[in-house]
């Protein structure tokens, strides 16, 4: 799950990761309020979306009077913010966060992820504040320094000084910027934090360290422990698809493409994808509907795929371990006939009691395409778009 910056740099402030006094704003009058506020004459007016790259969009905006900020606010309240995050189609923004103007000195960055190969904890800095992290790691790897913390030990003072040496701090810099990560750590891991991004980390001319920006991701596996965090969740910036079908416990993410998949298995999931380019077309989704695919649960992929307006095929691919494969076969047929379906649907069905589901679609009176295997599955659904 996602979060906003100011409701980022909130949890943060709890931790005391130092951030800039800002306050959020969700109408120009807000705005005016809330710069009011600030100890600076100078204020920062920044659009709020889940999206990196807000200021070449045009999303953040430097007020050099607290008077300006009305106009600011005026101009980005509401507007189509178009990143390389967000896509062509870019994100309206309906909220702001006003904050007190920075004499900025240095521009570091500054993340924590979760290794899964090591089972560890990743602490990364960067000299490159400001630059894409994604950029940094391809261009240049060697500027990204990188400490890894044993969860049952936990982020040490050593580690930290490493990093701040590795970013050039001097003097009381290095016990700041120590602070600093200590108490980034520290949010990350009472939060079940997932990602925690600083860019741009900057120093102050007064030599402070501080998050001039923050973004957050947590683990959705744990928000059950997390309630105050759940209730932040914006479903204004999620995929309106997306968000139906988490109410129906599937995982699903839209893409670009237009053969539309219904799988079990993440797995067989990553797999089916690949399978479909390399047979020339493009998914539009990917689809999980977990171990136990009955009736109810396909009927409602049909439904989450079918909201897309791209998608001009359907490609099924069950293997039934868990779940016998002539009961999937019961379900398709019988989520088809409540749902009007009218893009071809290629059903490719393997494990057990293969044979019988085959007979049973070919036998159903519908207008199914039965394969055999994933490749002639991504074959015959990639031929009938064609």
């Amino acid at each position: 799950m996602n979060i906003h910056e100011y409701q980022a740099k909130g949890i943060l402030k709890k931790y005391n990761v130092p951030v800039p006094e800002g306050y959020p704003a969700f109408s120009v009058e807000e705005a005016v309020e809330a710069a009011a506020k600030l100890p600076t004459e100078v204020c920062v007016v920044k659009a709020q979306i889940h999206a990196g790259g807000r200021g070449k969009g045009g999303g953040v905006k430097i007020a050099k009077t607290k008077a300006e900020v009305k106009a600011l606010a005026e101009q980005i309240l509401g507007m189509n913010l178009v990143t390389h995050q967000t896509g062509p189609q870019g994100k309206v923004v309906h909220k702001l966060l006003v904050e007190q103007g920075v004499d900025i000195k240095r521009e570091l960055y500054l993340g924590m992820v979760l290794d899964r190969g090591s089972s560890q904890f990743v602490m990364m800095a960067s000299t490159e504040g400001g630059v894409e992290i994604e950029k940094v790691a391809a261009e240049t790897p060697e500027k990204i320094l990188k400490v890894w913390i044993d969860p049952g030990v936990g982020l040490q003072p050593f580690q930290a000084r490493q990093l701040a040496f590795g970013l050039g701090l001097e003097g009381k810099q290095v016990g700041k910027a120590v602070k600093f990560m200590m108490a980034l750590y520290k949010a990350f891991m009472a939060n079940d934090c997932s990602l925690a991004e600083i860019n741009p980390l900057v120093v102050t001319g007064d030599g402070d360290v501080l998050a001039l920006d923050a973004k957050i991701n947590f683990d959705d596996s744990a928000l059950y422990r997390h309630p105050e965090i759940a209730e932040m969740r914006d479903l204004d910036e999620e995929d309106p698809l997306e968000v139906e079908a988490s109410k129906y416990n599937l995982n699903y993410i839209k893409l670009d493409g237009n053969v539309g998949c219904m799988v079990n298995g993440a797995g067989l999931a990553m797999g089916t994808m690949d399978i479909i380019k390399l047979a020339g077309g493009e998914p539009a989704n990917f689809l999980d509907v977990g171990g136990g695919a009955n009736v109810e649960t396909v009927r409602n992929g049909f439904k989450i795929i079918l909201g897309d307006p791209n998608v001009k095929a359907i490609l099924i691919n069950i293997f039934g371990g868990i779940v016998r494969c002539d009961r999937v076969a019961r379900g398709v047929i019988e989520a088809v006939k409540t749902i009007d379906v009218n893009v071809p649907v290629v059903v490719r069905l393997e494990g057990t009691n293969a044979k019988e589901a085959s007979v049973l679609l070919k036998e159903s009176g519908m207008d199914f395409i039965v394969a055999s295997t994933i490749e002639d599955a991504a074959e015959k659904v990639v031929g009938a778009i064609q």
